[in-house]
C-alpha cells in the first residue's frame, strides 16, 4: 500500500522562477510549434535556426545546466510498452543514465501497480530524477507524484491520453483517470499532437494549464510513436536536450 503525501508547494528557487517565466511567455504565444530538424545528437543543446528556443528567462551564471549523466532519467512507456523503434527506446539506448520503468503487465495495465512500480524506481534513485513519459505513462507519473520521496528535477510528457473520455479504446485505459489537477511541484514540459487518436489538443491544453506545464504543439503528429513515424524523432530530441539544460 502506497503512503500518500501531500504535494509540496512549487519551489521558489531562481531556476524554477525562470522556468515559470518561460511558461508564461509560452502561454502568451499561440504558436509554440515543432519544426523539422535533422542531424541532431542527443547531447546537443544548441538552438537551431527556425526552431523555438525554450526561453526560461535570463541566464544565471551561478547555476550550471544539468547534464544527462547527472540525472536518473526514467523512461516511462505507455500501454503495451515502447518497441525497439520507438523514440523512448532509442533515447534509452543513447543515454547512459536512462533506464526503463518495467511493468509486470503491459497489455492489461493496473493503475495501482503501475504507479507503485514508478514510485519504487523514483524513491530508489541516487540522483535527481527526470521523468520521460509517453501516453499512459503520463497519468501514471502524475498519479505517482504524491508518493515521491526523492527529488524529481523535471518531467517531459508526450502525447497525454484523455483517460476520462468514454470513447477511448481500449476502454480499460479509463481506469487511469481522471487526472489530478494540482500544479506539479517540478518543471514540466509537454508535447501534444493535433490529431492524436487518444486525446485532443484541447485536452492537452487544459491539463497543461492546470499543472503549470509548458505545452508545445507538435502539429499533426498522431500519437507521436513509431507507428506515426516518430522513431528517431530529432525534434523531440532537441526539445528534451534544451529542457534538460534548463534544469
Amino acid at each position: 500500500m502506497l503512503e500518500r503525501r501531500r504535494a509540496k508547494p512549487l519551489e521558489k528557487t531562481p531556476k524554477y522562477r525562470r522556468f515559470l517565466e518561460g511558461i508564461d511567455k509560452g502561454k502568451n504565444n499561440a504558436s509554440i510549434k515543432l519544426h523539422s530538424i535533422s542531424g541532431f545528437e542527443p547531447e546537443q543543446a544548441q538552438s537551431v535556426a527556425g526552431y523555438p528556443s525554450l526561453d526560461v528567462g535570463a541566464a544565471d551564471t551561478q547555476i550550471r545546466p544539468m547534464k544527462s549523466s547527472e540525472a536518473d532519467i526514467l523512461i516511462v512507456p505507455g500501454y503495451t510498452n515502447s518497441g525497439p523503434d520507438h523514440w523512448q527506446s532509442r533515447w534509452q539506448n543513447k543515454l547512459s543514465s536512462a533506464r526503463r520503468v518495467e511493468q509486470a503487465e503491459w497489455s492489461k495495465p493496473v493503475r495501482e501497480d503501475w504507479v507503485e512500480r514508478l514510485v519504487t524506481e523514483v524513491n530508489s534513485a541516487e540522483k535527481p530524477v527526470v521523468l520521460v513519459a509517453h501516453s499512459l505513462g503520463v497519468p501514471t507519473a502524475v498519479h505517482a507524484v504524491p508518493h515521491f520521496r526523492k527529488k524529481v528535477a523535471g518531467a517531459f510528457f508526450v502525447a497525454p491520453p484523455d483517460v476520462a473520455n468514454p470513447a477511448i479504446r481500449p476502454k480499460h485505459l479509463m481506469t487511469f483517470g481522471p487526472y489530478p489537477r494540482d500544479p506539479l511541484p517540478f518543471p514540466t514540459l509537454m508535447i501534444a499532437s493535433r490529431n492524436d487518436p487518444f486525446g485532443s489538443y484541447d485536452h492537452a491544453e487544459d491539463i497543461a494549464k492546470a499543472w503549470g506545464a509548458l505545452l508545445i504543439d507538435a502539429g499533426e503528429a498522431g500519437h507521436i510513436n513509431s507507428e506515426s513515424g516518430h522513431g528517431p524523432w530529432p525534434e523531440g530530441t532537441m526539445v528534451f536536450a534544451q529542457f534538460l539544460g534548463k534544469l
